[in-house]
């Protein structure tokens, strides 16, 4: 098994997500993540996609992704060519200001940020690919989390050879 990351232009017209979500789950293939956001242009939407399975399940994937109406470009985003990043907030348990310090210390390791401090609690924003956020949650399993909210992957090649133009 292997995963692989596929980027999509699409149309941003109501349900589209849906339609794509609803192709995976009609195959038995599964999203490990999946991200959407409108473009410089407000009439496409660039969704980012990874998913896993063996190389035949993944060129399925694609074939079936590029007969969908709504989708006008779609390419894999090879790590060597891309920049991923990923957004994750974790909410730990703070007992006192000892401890305070130390995570703000693990905070500033990461180049993360605090971005709510609570009486009992401190909501930390971290940003860069899968293995920063990873590593980082891991050195927080110290400490009590509370809460994880992880954005999954949005990327896009490097460079200007790869960029789509669309009417």
């Amino acid at each position: 098994m292997q995963s692989k990351v596929f980027q999509l232009l699409v149309d941003n017209t109501s349900g589209v997500l849906s339609r794509i979500s609803g192709l995976f789950s009609r195959r038995g293939y599964n999203i490990e993540s999946i991200t959407a956001g409108t473009t410089a242009d407000p009439k496409y939407t660039r969704i980012t996609i990874v998913a896993t399975g063996d190389d035949e399940i993944l060129e399925q994937i694609e074939k079936q992704l590029r007969k969908l109406t709504d989708v006008r470009d779609i390419k894999e985003l090879r790590p060597d060519s891309s920049v991923y990043r990923e957004l994750a907030m974790i909410k730990v348990v703070t007992e006192d200001a000892e401890q305070r310090v130390q995570i703000a210390s693990i905070v500033d390791m990461f180049r993360a940020k605090i971005i709510d401090v609570a009486d009992e609690s401190l909501i930390i924003e971290i940003v860069g690919n899968a293995q920063k956020v990873d590593a980082f949650i891991k050195m927080m399993q110290g400490y009590t989390i509370l809460e994880i909210a992880r954005t999954g992957i949005a990327g896009l090649t490097r460079g200007t050879d790869e960029v789509v133009y669309l009417p």
